[in-house]
């Protein structure tokens, strides 16, 4: 099988600056949240469950199925907001972001979610407090950028 390389240079290029109006990833949310003003909210729309085994610290939970309901009620729609879910294998965060797009919300995905967030160390909080666990190497090699 061959790959298709008919799509023009302008076309990619548009393609991939409108992915980078509308996502975001694991480092960039982590340096807006540590610079104390990051400009949006980040929104967890895991079920409670998840959200208990361990989040973002910071952030709002919200879990997807209720976005529609109580977003204008429990978000500052002046507010922009950062969505997450689970990980790359789980598209919750993108119908949070999509449920809060039709509700009039400026939105970004968190690319990764949270399951790369706990892979790259980040601080995590549950009931027990906040912890950070390891770096998984395959993923965010410690004290190595990828440079991006």
């Amino acid at each position: 099988m061959s790959l298709d390389w008919s799509t023009s240079p302008a076309d990619a290029a548009a393609h991939f600056a409108r992915r980078l109006a509308v996502e975001t990833d694991v480092s960039d949310v982590h340096a807006a949240l540590e610079s104390g003003r990051p400009g949006f909210v980040l929104l967890d729309s895991r079920s409670a469950e998840s959200w208990a085994q361990g989040h973002v610290p910071g952030a709002v939970h919200l879990p997807g199925r209720e976005v529609p309901a109580r977003a204008v009620t429990e978000l500052d729609p002046a507010v922009p907001v950062v969505t997450y879910c689970w990980g790359p294998g789980c598209n919750g965060a993108t119908r949070a972001a999509l449920a809060l797009a039709e509700l009039g919300f400026r939105v970004r995905e968190m690319l990764g979610g949270f399951e790369y967030w706990a892979r790259e160390g980040l601080p995590v909080e549950t009931a027990d407090g906040v912890a950070r666990g390891d770096v998984d190497l395959l993923t965010a090699p410690a004290a190595v950028s990828c440079g991006c």
